[in-house]
């Protein structure tokens, strides 16, 4: 599918990157790499490497995300293997591996994966919490729901509960959970390498719909989130509504509501941006991650990380 971009986007991509803006948008054309995370829950790194390269894979590590890899060559598809049926590997874009590395869930830890399905992020968090704890992975979707089902269970996941539910009715579980993933639905605008039909649907009136629709899910999860407990705030969008927008709604609302400066070893990440079309931000938002195509061809993804106090 040929991709072709409305003027709007382009217009508001230039506002965004300036002089890079080109760049971006050639990068945005760049077919997708495909890459997998070992699920350390069923077969170490080394076991799955061993037999992924006896069938003649070419494999190179993601610099920033443990258990990641890049997969250059195959004679098979990604989920018509052996090792994929088992469990033993997701096939996971890297920048998608980003927000549960910088949560950090620990064993034990009581957690919310907000808007879970498919549930690439939380297989990769029971895995980091070796299955000890509890995660409460959420979706509002029935049919959302039946693959995430799927997928944990692939996965061998059993410190996972399903509910189907809004986000936004997490507000009422006031100080419960140690830890909460918000991965909130987006324009999706950095995910065009992977959908080129995303640069077609995409409309610039939905950006404020899906705007209001993330500041409702970060001021429940917040809400949910006990005292000295962390929350991370991702999209896999570039509008700045939707990214430092949802932020500075946060901050505004919240005087115990902090930021930490997001940070990965190996990842080339931008600050966030302070202002946009005549709207300025909280200064703080520069502790959060623009992650552009270019910078470590991956999609294009935003994530933030609050304290609260």
């Amino acid at each position: 599918m040929k991709m072709e971009f409305k003027s709007e986007f382009i217009k508001r991509t230039k506002e965004l990157m300036g002089r890079e803006s080109g760049e971006l948008l050639e990068w945005l054309m760049k077919p997708l790499k495909q890459a997998i995370r070992v699920n350390t829950l069923k077969i170490s790194v080394n076991d799955l490497l061993s037999r992924l390269k006896l069938k003649g894979w070419s494999i190179r590590k993601v610099d920033f995300a443990e258990g990641g890899f890049w997969i250059d060559e195959r004679e098979e598809s990604l989920g018509n293997t052996i090792e994929h049926f088992l469990g033993y590997y997701y096939a996971q874009e890297p920048a998608s591996m980003i927000p549960p590395l910088i949560l950090k869930p620990e064993k034990d830890d009581v957690v919310l994966d907000c808007c879970a399905s498919p549930g690439s992020k939380t297989t990769q968090m029971a895995a980091m919490m070796n299955n000890q704890g509890l995660i409460i992975a959420n979706d509002v979707s029935i049919d959302r729901i039946k693959i995430l089902k799927i997928n944990m269970q692939r996965m061998g996941v059993s410190c996972g509960v399903i509910t189907r539910r809004s986000g936004q009715a997490f507000s009422r579980m006031t100080d419960f959970f140690d830890k909460v993933l918000i991965d909130a639905p987006c324009s999706a605008e950095g995910a065009m390498r992977k959908k080129p039909y995303i640069a077609q649907e995409w409309r610039v009136n939905m950006i404020a719909k899906l705007s209001a629709i993330q500041n409702q899910l970060i001021e429940a999860g917040f809400k949910s989130l006990k005292q000295g407990g962390s929350l991370v705030y991702s999209t896999c969008t570039l509008a700045p509504e939707e990214n430092e927008g949802t932020i500075n709604f946060l901050l505004n609302k919240y005087p115990n509501a902090r930021l930490e400066k997001v940070e990965l070893s190996g990842l080339k990440t931008r600050p966030g941006i302070t202002s946009w079309e005549g709207k300025s931000f909280n200064d703080e938002v520069t502790k959060t991650a623009r992650i552009y195509p270019m910078d470590n061809d991956t999609e294009g993804f935003y994530v933030a990380k609050v304290i609260k106090e």
